[in-house]
């Protein structure tokens, strides 16, 4: 059975139980503060678990795009040495949100494997929760008596704490889980061994398939357990796992899930992948599957989560989905040999395998094609300048001992930190450079640094958060800040969270809130809390888990009171004036430059908006101009905002309505449309576009390959910027005496300043050639070499003139001219061409270690480098310590 039959299977067979089959959520999280990535099947049902909303069916199925590679659920290290952890990975689940429960849960799990894919049940094996008695958990013997009727007791295992009680976090909805083990071995194996004896012990043919998680319980903040109001079914079936055991592999990689992707890396590479099957193969075999398994499973996590709008960055989850990346570029060029861009050209095979199920993967391929080419050679750049800085740290020891010192062959522990940290060099790699040169690495004084590096992290990220202490039972919370800017209006809810970024705040949670929680890239809304004895400061507004969270520094005297929400209201118009801008905005570039155009990112705040999107060439003057026209004629034509607050989506799209990728839509929607504009949105806008005043572009550039970014501003913005501009024309007038043609000149000062130059640079020549007879009587010879290290009167370029004008006079020479111009140091080093073959001389290993002294650095040829720098008062000792090269 192939793997989308697997699939369908599965959705068929519990759309036969009542269940309501729902599509897979962004497996980035844009609204969640507490994930970046979706990393498990039950993430996008956290609220329904936690009370704060209620699900359209009481009864779901699904099959969920997960990642794990970070945090808790960190399984990066694990992928390709092993045949079943994955980054990205299927999860198929059925839920219940306080429907059925156990008794129902347990005899479809195995019905479904057993009669529907036929498993063989005398390989499976079940777990249970043994019971802990500190925290007054008793033995499942529900599960074990459910269980009694489809297995012998032999094969119902008793898991501890570890293995069979899920938990979401440190805190929130937990309970006991009863897990179905596979046993892949063979007959011969199975007869030698109890397949019962490897039960989560990581053993490569035993693996777990499927979980039945049953959330009874909230862990609260000091560790301790209380029940839910309601039980729960949270399920969850490796999908590529379940694929292996359907199709008589033993690896994962071995399915068709993988074998399309492999096989087009073996056709790229020219090398082979050895199945599972394939015994006793030899260490550089191991290491091209290690490679292969590392590069088909990681474009598969890279490529949905830029489909699903994260581009690779140096921050939050852009940063992950790079880290992933790198990694796999890191083992397609060392261990297979790819010193080109090559994994892109797996994101065909993805979308043609996957496309049907994931329609984003097709929607996007280009772009993702385009970005992760651009990332790979990006970083096959990086790696180039990695292997140049190592060889420039071999080279000057190997330099060292052919003088006679004695340093130890050793790659420095901060050296290989520093490659990793800032260059994204991996120490594996350091480590296999510094083996063929002969040369060890400092492990233990990269690990050194490294822990540092995480015990700071771990120190600025860290946070407590309390339990919720509930004022007033039920979820009656809602939002009518559509309407409202102020509303009376009681606390439900609080809570305290301690950070070592933002220190003590206060979670409140209202009634009926005016404050429009950050989301949709549009900022949170500010305000206060107001009753008849004090004003609370509101300095922020999130969404967590369906509910409204108002942040403050410190809270109300009596929770109890009435109060007043109100919203700034300085704020919220400057920023629904950017965010209608930006539906207008994007309009125009459809409109202008194509329908290929796609948000992928925006800022939406009081001060400005930011808006990113795909397009594959810098948008030119012109064109931006055409934009600026374009939203500015539908200010100046006065649309009003038709606003409809619950439309069928599918309604919505069929009249027009743009929807976001990687956003998660409900089956209503809220469509906001001025004119022929029509974008789903929950944000905050304007009335009338009139009400926007006027729009600036102030920035164009390029984010990723493929992706733009433009920076606008908008009534009070566009004033303040025409406001400046005037101001800075005036000073311009000023400085030019008052000329009635300011443009004509500033055109005849850059004439008379271009002649100017070229005399100077005239002049200066003269006088590097009249110095150059002073020089040559300075020369000093040192074995065998003709020596100076000199501070002189000219520019940068002069010097350099200068140094080319002795280097025409001999072989031998091996000159270091210092300049210092409006306080600025530069050093030039020049060595003839004969001086750097014989005596192993380099002048950018030289101005490199010179540069030191007037801090900064620099490089260039073997024969002629410059080093600048920030310190001019270290040129005495730069000057004084060059001659040590030639000693």
């Amino acid at each position: 059975m192939n793997s989308q039959e697997v699939r369908r299977q599965f959705l068929d067979f519990f759309q036969s139980k009542g269940h309501l089959i729902v599509p897979s959520a962004p497996i980035v999280l844009k609204d969640d503060p507490t994930l970046m990535f979706n990393n498990s099947g039950m993430a996008q049902f956290k609220e329904y678990f936690l009370g704060n909303a209620t699900p359209k069916s009481a009864r779901i199925a699904d099959t969920q795009k997960c990642l794990r590679v970070s945090g808790k659920h960190n399984d990066l290290e694990d992928v390709g040495f092993d045949t079943y952890h994955h980054t990205m990975f299927e999860m198929l689940g059925n839920w219940s949100f306080g429907d059925y429960f156990k008794k129902e849960a347990l005899p479809w799990a195995w019905e479904f494997l057993t009669e529907v894919l036929k498993l063989d049940k005398d390989r499976l094996y079940v777990s249970v929760f043994e019971g802990n008695e500190a925290e007054n958990v008793p033995f499942d013997q529900e599960a074990f008596d459910i269980w009694k009727q489809f297995v012998s007791e032999d094969r119902i295992i008793l898991g501890n704490k570890k293995d069979n009680f899920w938990e979401m976090g440190d805190q929130g909805p937990c309970g006991p889980c009863s897990e179905i083990h596979i046993d892949l071995r063979t007959d011969e194996e199975r007869a030698s061994v109890s397949g019962r004896s490897l039960v989560n012990a990581d053993h490569p043919q035993v693996v777990e398939i499927w979980n039945n998680v049953f959330m009874e319980f909230n862990r609260k903040a000091d560790g301790s357990l209380e029940k839910l109001p309601a039980q729960h079914v949270d399920t969850g079936m490796g999908f590529e796992r379940l694929c292996m055991a359907m199709q008589n592999v033993t690896s994962n990689y071995d399915t068709d899930v993988f074998t399309p992707l492999i096989e087009k890396v073996e056709q790229i590479t020219g090398l082979k992948y050895t199945s599972n099957e394939v015994k006793n193969v030899s260490e550089e075999q191991n290491k091209t599957n290690i490679a292969i398994r590392v590069i088909v499973d990681h474009v598969r996590a890279v490529a949905f989560a830029i489909a699903d709008g994260q581009l690779p960055s140096n921050t939050g989850a852009g940063y992950v989905i790079r880290r992933i990346l790198r990694r796999a570029i890191r083992y397609g060029f060392t261990f297979l040999g790819t010193k080109e861009p090559f994994i892109y050209q797996l994101v065909a095979v993805l979308a043609d395998q996957m496309g049907e199920f994931f329609p984003e993967i097709k929607k996007q391929q280009t772009l993702v094609t385009n970005v992760i080419r651009e990332e790979e050679a990006s970083f096959l750049r990086t790696i180039e300048n990695g292997l140049s800085k190592i060889n420039l740290h071999i080279g000057l020891i190997q330099g060292l001992k052919e003088e006679g010192a004695h340093p130890e062959k050793l790659i420095s522990g901060n050296l290989a930190f520093e490659l990793y940290d800032t260059y994204g060099f991996p120490l594996d790699l350091t480590e296999l450079i510094a083996r063929e040169n002969k040369f060890s690495v400092d492990i233990e004084g990269f690990e050194k640094n490294m822990q540092e590096q995480k015990t700071r992290s771990r120190a600025a990220s860290e946070v407590s958060t309390d339990d919720w202490k509930i004022l007033v039972d039920g979820n009656t919370e809602s939002f009518v800040g559509y309407d409202q800017t102020e509303n009376e209006v009681k606390i439900t809810r609080i809570r305290k969270v301690d950070s070592k970024k933002d220190g003590v705040l206060y979670q409140i949670v209202l009634d009926a809130t005016p404050f429009y929680p950050e989301g949709g890239g549009q900022v949170g809304d500010k305000g206060t809390l107001v009753s008849a004895n004090e004003s609370i400061e509101i300095i922020d507004t999130k969404k967590e888990n369906n509910l409204i969270l108002h942040f403050a520094k410190k809270l109300p005297e009596n929770l109890n009171a009435s109060f007043v929400a109100k919203v700034n209201t300085n704020l919220r118009a400057d920023t629904s004036k950017n965010h209608s801008a930006t539906h207008l905005m994007h309009q125009a570039l459809r409109s202008i430059l194509g329908t290929h155009v796609e948000q992928k990112g925006s800022l939406v705040n009081p001060n400005y908006l930011r808006f990113d999107f795909s397009h594959f060439a810098k948008v030119t003057d012109e064109e931006l101009q055409q934009v600026e026209d374009f939203v500015n004629a539908r200010i100046q034509e006065q649309l009003p905002l038709i606003e409809r607050r619950s439309i069928p989506i599918q309604q919505a799209l069929d009249e027009g309505a743009m929807a976001l990728f990687g956003e998660k839509y409900g089956d209503h929607v809220r469509a906001i449309k001025f004119g022929d504009s029509m974008e789903l949105c929950g944000g905050i806008h304007v009335s009338n576009t009139a009400d926007i005043w006027s729009f600036k572009i102030v920035s164009e550039g390029a984010v990723a390959a493929g992706i733009r970014r433009i920076e606008a501003i908008t009534g009070d913005g566009v004033r303040q910027f025409f406001a400046s501009q005037e101001e800075l024309l005036s000073e311009i007038k000023s400085a030019l005496k008052n000329p009635q043609d300011a443009v004509k000149a500033v055109v005849s000062l850059q004439d008379e300043n271009a002649k100017l130059k070229k005399q100077l640079e005239a002049l200066l020549k003269e006088k590097a050639k009249n110095m150059k007879g002073d020089l040559i009587k300075e020369l000093q010879e040192i074995n065998g070499v003709q020596f100076l290290a000199k501070q002189v009167d000219l520019n940068p370029e002069g010097a350099k003139d200068l140094a080319y004008e002795l280097g025409n006079l001999g072989t031998n020479l091996f000159l270091v001219l210092a300049t210092s111009e409006e306080g600025k140091p530069m050093l030039s080093c020049y060595i003839s061409k004969e001086l750097v073959a014989d005596k192993n001389l380099n002048a950018g290993q030289v101005v490199r270690e010179l540069g030191k002294f007037i801090q900064g650095g620099g490089g260039g040829q073997p024969f002629f480098a410059t080093a600048g720098g920030k310190n001019a008062a270290g040129i005495p000792e730069a000057l004084a310590k060059a001659i040590d090269f030639v000693k």
